[in-house]
């Protein structure tokens, strides 16, 4: 397949252009020529030299991640990034990116994985930026305490990590909101969406208040344990395409 009609499959499932304006990550094709012929697809939650040179050790000609090189551009290509281009370059090897696409795509994406990891149902949109989606909401099928919402999530593939709760909503929970990566953000949607509990990846020092002001539940499961559904989603569609895949695993414990 030539590597044109990939990116241009990618970019149509996970309406890349509707982003454009939103996100700062350079999403598409990040690096490569577009003329280039693709076999093989290996796909990590980061574009880092340890992930660039696991993939072309497995012989992959593009390298798909949530968490790419550009974010707002490049004005000098030095120091790390230099070291990530040089080896993406010298393996011959090209770079596509999907950040908040990846993140709010309802089939494909990394919070409809996650929905589906907990066996979410009536499941829809929740959040957005710039009026496209980032998460997701939906109900667990049995209501569940806090405590056993945690022991589910510390079950996530590659999360390394133990779940941290801020336990300050309802006992009970059945109604799940759900912004993979850093969403503690959009705590406040979360309220206003009658949702019991937040599940995202990692917080920041004011969601504790935040949180217990509001009476709600907030999940910290890991930024990378939350955003691998994603990838590997795209990896299954690249299968179907009949690509060969490789999945490049390197959880980072955060």
């Amino acid at each position: 397949m030539r590597l044109t009609e990939l990116v241009a499959r990618y970019d149509e499932e996970l309406r890349t252009d509707a982003y454009g304006d939103i996100d700062a990550s350079a999403n598409g094709l990040q690096v490569g020529s577009p003329e280039g012929e693709v076999d093989h697809v290996a796909v990590a939650v980061d574009a880092a030299t340890a992930t660039i040179e696991e993939a072309a050790t497995a012989g992959a000609d593009v390298l798909v991640t949530h968490h790419g090189l550009s974010w707002g551009g490049i004005e000098r290509v030095t120091g790390r990034t230099y070291d990530r281009i040089a080896a993406l370059v010298d393996a011959g090897m090209a770079l596509y990116v999907s950040h908040l696409p990846l993140d709010g795509h309802q089939q494909v994406g990394n919070a409809a994985g996650l929905a589906e990891f907990l066996g979410l149902d009536h499941r829809e949109p929740f959040a957005t930026m710039g009026g496209e989606p980032v998460g997701q909401q939906g109900r667990l099928p049995t209501p569940t305490s806090a405590s056993g919402l945690r022991e589910t999530l510390d079950e996530l593939p590659q999360g390394n990590q133990e779940t941290r709760l801020l336990p300050f909503g309802p006992e009970e929970i059945e109604t799940v909101a759900i912004v993979t990566g850093s969403g503690v953000d959009f705590l406040d949607a979360a309220v206003e969406s009658e949702a019991d509990a937040l599940v995202t990846g990692e917080g920041k020092q004011q969601a504790y208040h935040q949180a217990r002001e509001s009476k709600l539940n907030v999940f910290l499961a890991g930024h990378y344990a939350t955003e691998t559904f994603g990838v590997r989603s795209l990896a299954a569609l690249a299968a179907d395409w009949g690509l060969e895949t490789t999945y490049v695993e390197h959880p980072t414990g955060l």
